[in-house]
C-alpha cells in the first residue's frame, strides 16, 4: 500500500463561519463547498499555501460532531509558519482566542497555540534552529526536571 496524502478534516459548528475565520486569520484560499439545499455544508477544501484542509458542518445524525458538543478536541493541528508571532495576532484578531502566548521552545521552534472560534486547537510555529533529535531530548528531560 502506498499513501499519498493525509488530509485533516475537521468537523464544527457552522462550517461557513469557520471558512470566513480560517481565510482571515491564516490566509487559507476557498478550493470549494458542497452544500446543502437547507445550507449546511457537507464538505469543504481550504488550501493552506499547498496543504489542504477539510472541513464540514456537524452531522449528530452519524454520530460528526465538533468539539463544542462534544466538550472539547483531543487533536491539535501544528501550523508552521515564518512569523509565528503574527500569525497568532492574526488569528486573535479574527476571533480567536490565545491558550499559550508565542515563546522559544527547548525544540528549535517559537511558537504558541490558540484556539479557534470553533473549538480547535491550534499550535503556530516558526523554526529558530535546528536541534537533533538527541539535543531535543536532553533538554524535554531538563524541562521537566531531569
Amino acid at each position: 500500500m502506498k499513501i499519498h496524502e493525509l488530509f485533516p478534516y475537521l468537523h464544527l459548528q457552522n462550517a461557513a463561519k469557520a471558512i470566513e475565520f480560517y481565510t482571515q486569520a491564516f490566509g487559507a484560499r476557498e478550493k470549494f463547498r458542497l452544500t446543502e439545499p437547507g445550507g449546511r455544508i457537507g464538505h469543504a477544501e481550504l488550501d493552506f499555501g499547498g496543504t489542504i484542509l477539510m472541513l464540514a458542518d456537524e452531522f449528530p445524525e452519524s454520530g460528526i460532531r465538533g468539539p463544542e458538543a462534544v466538550g472539547g478536541t483531543t487533536v491539535t493541528i501544528h501550523l508552521h509558519v515564518d512569523d509565528a508571532d503574527e500569525a497568532i495576532r492574526r488569528a486573535v484578531e479574527a476571533g480567536a482566542d490565545i491558550e499559550k502566548a508565542p515563546k522559544d521552545q527547548f525544540y528549535g521552534e517559537r511558537s504558541g497555540s490558540i484556539r479557534d472560534p470553533f473549538g480547535h486547537r491550534w499550535t503556530i510555529g516558526h523554526s529558530i534552529e535546528k536541534v537533533s533529535p538527541d539535543e531535543m531530548q536532553r533538554r524535554y528531560t531538563k524541562t521537566l526536571g531531569g
